[in-house]
């Protein structure tokens, strides 16, 4: 390693590296160099931490001058000197700076295949529920600010939510500690550890074979919106969000199939549509498509937003109290007590088959669902007639 007093003029004298790295040690103070590589020159500063060598950066040679490179570069032995390794104090600082904001915007970032639905939930944890922490760094959240953060959560808003939010802050934390060395540990693993995750019971809650025709007289006396979203929800299971998001554009009449280019797990999906749900859209498109959505609303986002006032409507006019997500668990109830294959049945709830090998090589196209898809159409008019012929 070649020694000789680091001048500006001695600096730019020296050839790059042809190959690797070289370094350069500075004869006026002992600790300070210069690392010469094939298109850079930087300067360095080593010493003893608790009996161990350290080196540490202080910057490139064409930003700062040799004089003021070995101030800084003394000023670090000093720390060395007193058991700080310059590069653990930097490291330090970067993660204090790491804002619950920044975090969140760092994993959406990193995270770009998230679908709308799952990002859109992220941000209402971090901007309704973590509110108060916006601006804390995120390495001052302690795990007992969780426990009562958690706790506060489930009394305003439910248990249910309060799982939710501390999720996603678990997901979050677990990307900034795999990301920075020195975070601390994540502070929502207390909840694990304490068992104070709340017990989560699946709803089991369907619009019966009795209630269905009760139901469906209540839903054909709403308005035509209202109406043909709720038959669209029951006759695909799909989901609330992708209900309203539906574009015509995602809607081939011709080919008598329904798209959704982004669902909640990220896949699109492709689903055969019934007679009586085609016959539906092509009625509502007969009256001309004036707007690029299929259920349109008077706000910003241009669709149907606000689902339950007509909700509260139905269930008041048939007595029969029930969820948009019932709606998908009856098409479902309805599909398995017709023998749908299993895995037609994930496909039409747009499931993923993790962990199952053989799912992993069976292709689910439309046409393999058509049959299906159908069946339990005829099946929904069956029953929402038993009623009536009774």
């Amino acid at each position: 390693m070649p020694n000789l007093r680091l001048t500006r003029r001695a600096v730019d004298d020296i050839p790059y590296a042809s190959s690797g790295q070289v370094l350069y040690r500075d004869t006026m103070l002992t600790g300070f160099g210069l690392r010469v590589g094939a298109r850079s020159k930087v300067y360095f500063v080593e010493g003893q931490v608790s009996g161990k060598t350290r080196r540490a950066t202080i910057g490139r040679a064409d930003l700062f001058a040799p004089e003021v490179a070995r101030k800084k570069a003394l000023a670090l032995l000093g720390e060395m000197s007193e058991g700080r390794n310059p590069t653990d104090e930097k490291r330090r600082g970067k993660v204090e700076r790491i804002t619950l904001t920044a975090a969140f915007d760092q994993f959406f970032a990193a995270r770009d295949k998230l679908s709308p639905i799952t990002v859109g939930s992220y941000k209402r944890t971090a901007n309704l529920y973590l509110k108060a922490w916006r601006t804390k760094p995120l390495h001052e959240i302690t795990r007992q600010m969780v426990l009562a953060k958690h706790q506060e959560i489930a009394k305003a808003r439910g248990e249910v939510t309060a799982n939710n939010v501390m999720r996603h802050l678990r997901s979050v934390c677990n990307f900034v500690s795999a990301a920075q060395d020195d975070f601390p540990p994540n502070p929502v693993l207390i909840l694990s550890q304490a068992r104070a995750w709340y017990r989560e019971r699946r709803r089991q809650t369907v619009v019966t074979a009795l209630d269905l025709p009760m139901w469906w007289k209540a839903v054909m006396a709403e308005p035509d919106y209202s109406r043909d979203f709720l038959l669209t929800v029951l006759f695909t299971g799909m989901r609330r969000s992708e209900v309203l998001g539906l574009r015509w554009e995602n809607i081939d009449l011709r080919a008598k199939t329904l798209h959704l280019p982004s669902t909640k797990n990220g896949d699109p999906l492709t689903l055969p549509l019934s007679d009586f749900l085609h016959d539906l859209f092509t009625k509502r498109a007969e009256g001309g498509v004036a707007s690029p959505w299929v259920f349109t609303g008077l706000g910003k986002a241009g669709h149907l937003i606000e689902t339950k006032k007509f909700l509260a409507r139905v269930t008041a006019g048939s007595g029969v109290s029930f969820t948009l997500h019932d709606l998908r668990r009856t098409y479902i109830t309805i599909a398995e007590s017709l023998d749908v294959p299993h895995y037609a049945l994930k496909r039409l709830l747009n499931h993923r088959s993790s962990g199952d090998v053989t799912g992993g090589y069976i292709v689910i196209n439309a046409e393999r669902l058509r049959g299906p898809v159908e069946k339990v159409a005829q099946r929904i008019l069956e029953l929402k007639d038993a009623g009536q012929a009774a």
